[in-house]
């Protein structure tokens, strides 16, 4: 159906920067919603931030003025610019999509995961 293929992870110090990418394939008709979520050791998967095919975004508040998230429509890839990076931002930043797969079928996909560790 629809595949999510994330990059940009790594190690970066506090205060460094990172741009995360996820680039989908496959059979897709459009799509509703991106974004990413992250999950960090013993804690909940949790939204990050995310963006509408019409451009609205929406961010956690623990990365607001920090983090960017944007979008290409076309080529149905969105990225996260990390900006201000804290220790506590450590984690696995999975993407997520929600696409169609068929002309009114609407399917919710994930990415494998991409680490993210914040350290010094």
């Amino acid at each position: 159906q629809v595949q999510l293929v994330e990059s940009g992870g790594g190690l970066v110090q506090p205060g460094g920067s990172l741009r995360l990418s996820c680039a989908a394939s496959g059979r897709i008709f459009g799509f509703n919603t991106m974004g990413w979520y992250r999950q960090a050791s013993g804690k909940q998967r949790e939204l990050v931030a995310s963006i509408t095919s019409g451009g609205i975004t929406n961010y956690a508040d623990s990365v607001k003025g920090r983090f960017t998230i944007s979008g290409d429509n076309v080529k149905n890839t969105v990225y996260l610019q990390m900006n201000s990076l804290k220790p506590e931002d450590t984690a696995v930043y999975y993407c997520n999509g929600r696409f169609y797969y068929t002309i009114t079928a609407l399917g919710n996909f994930w990415g494998q995961g991409t680490q993210v560790t914040v350290s010094s």
